[in-house]
């Protein structure tokens, strides 16, 4: 009998997948680069699935049936075009490639054409839910044509993860939107992240608090309005003490954060699309400047800092702002796939996407239901911030956080993603900014033009003598 899908690539969350579609029923087979990974998995992780293992690319691809559906789960860049370089030759026309890494949309693009020519169809999946949700149920954000996606509709919905409004799976558009999307999804991520980071950070520092009392706070949050799974992950990382030492091991986990790519990516199309994704942003940097670990111990032993300590802060006012940086975070993204989307024509339901983040997905929280309210009542509500009901929110909000972030600064204690959704926030909330002097800046130097408040038109002024 025939495999009903195939899969390529056995780390764990390959595996994982694999567990996920042979228990909903499919007979998959599996193919690694590595035989002896292979052969482990066989041994050690498949029990009574329908897995059926191949040790050779033209093996694997004759034991499935046609057209074949076959799922790469490799490491982004040169090692998928490699792997479709040596599966083309086995291939024929109608047979479907998905994969399901986390690859730059620009290269999925350029895959979609170039496998065209060949009369092979192809998707770019985003896949969100690390190791667990993998193998319990993942959210899919599947992009490419519909008639790519409608040969897998059916196994990508039986293995996403379910909500009470259905599966964590959807069509989410042509061309690159699948990929695209879990980038800004990945996006939204880091900024939540360092978030929670940075209120933990005030926590210990500013407030004194042990690592046991955080994660009884993180754990009372995550059951009211922060209620999500990194929240809940993070309770969690609190409470989990070392073996060898008893001691926390957050406490003994070296402050150098790494990154693969995604939040950079998001960043950069950002800049390309003209979305202002303050927070974002602000997240990747703190990553990369936490990788200087030396020359921060360094520096830190020449600068005594001598501030005038703000009036602390409560837990409700921690609570309050680390809300509105959840909000803030998922606008910025949410705006940024908009204007993807506009720009190059993915036809993406926004309210779809938002649907599908609320299971298996990291950034699956109770706010999202609150995101597609406001939503629904406006789809012109790009940013989130044009309804009543999110103006009651954020002002409840606000000044919890402008006191949350004066309390950081004066402790000297960086919080670039809360500083980031607050100056996103009063950026796009203030009539008059002060790009009238950059205007003019740049025409002084450059000749470069600006417009009047007062009258239409473009306009140049000789700001000095040339001769």
């Amino acid at each position: 009998m025939k495999a009903d899908v195939g899969l390529v690539g056995l780390a764990v969350m390959g595996q994982n997948l694999v567990l996920n579609i042979a228990r909903k029923g499919y007979t998959v087979a599996v193919y690694n680069r590595t035989a002896e990974r292979t052969k482990r998995f066989i041994e050690e992780r498949v029990k009574s699935e329908k897995i059926v293992p191949a040790y050779s690319i033209e093996d694997f691809v004759n034991s499935l049936s046609k057209p074949r559906k076959i799922i790469l789960m490799v490491k982004a860049g040169k090692p998928v075009d490699d792997m479709i370089g040596e599966l083309l030759p086995y291939l024929e026309k109608g047979d479907l490639i998905i994969d399901g890494g986390n690859s730059h949309y620009a290269d999925t693009d350029r895959r979609l054409k170039e496998l065209a020519k060949e009369g092979i169809l192809y998707l770019g999946m985003g896949v969100s839910g690390g190791e667990y949700g993998a193998l319990h149920g993942p959210s899919l954000m599947p992009g490419g044509t519909r008639d790519a996606y409608a040969l897998v509709e059916r196994i990508l919905m039986d293995i996403a993860a379910r909500t009470e409004d259905g599966p964590c799976c959807t069509y989410v558009g042509d061309g690159s939107a699948g990929h695209f999307v879990k980038m800004v999804h990945n996006g939204i991520e880091y900024s939540i992240m360092q978030s929670i980071a940075e209120i933990y950070d005030l926590m210990r520092k500013g407030l004194n608090l042990s690592t046991e009392q955080i994660g009884s706070i993180f754990e009372d949050w995550n059951n009211g309005e922060l209620s999500s799974f990194l929240m809940e992950i993070s309770s969690k990382i609190m409470r989990w003490n070392d073996e060898e030492t008893g001691k926390p091991l957050v406490e003994l986990i070296l402050d150098k954060a790494e990154q693969k790519g995604t939040g950079k990516w998001s960043t950069q199309a950002a800049l390309d699309l003209g979305v202002p994704t303050f927070s974002m942003a602000a997240s990747v940097f703190a990553r990369v400047v936490s990788y200087y670990k030396e020359e921060r111990q360094r520096l830190s032993k020449l600068y005594h800092k001598h501030l005038t300590l703000s009036e602390s802060v409560t837990i409700e006012e921690l609570e309050k702002a680390l809300s509105l940086a959840y909000f803030l975070s998922y606008s910025q993204g949410i705006w940024l796939i908009h204007e993807a989307s506009k720009t190059f024509n993915y036809g993406i339901d926004l309210l779809e996407v938002l649907r599908i983040w609320k299971g298996g997905c990291i950034i699956r929280s109770k706010m999202l239901d609150f995101l597609i309210e406001l939503l629904k009542d406006s789809q012109d509500n790009l940013t989130f911030l044009n309804d009543e009901k999110a103006q009651k929110f954020v002002e409840e909000r606000l000044d919890s956080a402008v006191k949350v972030s004066n309390f950081a600064r004066s402790l000297a204690i960086p919080s670039p993603a809360i500083n980031g959704c607050l100056d996103y926030l009063f950026s796009l909330t203030t009539d008059s900014l002060p790009a009238n002097l950059i205007q003019a800046q740049r025409d002084f130097f450059g000749a470069h033009t600006f417009e009047r408040i007062d009258k239409p038109g473009t306009f140049h002024v000789e700001w000095q003598p040339l001769d």
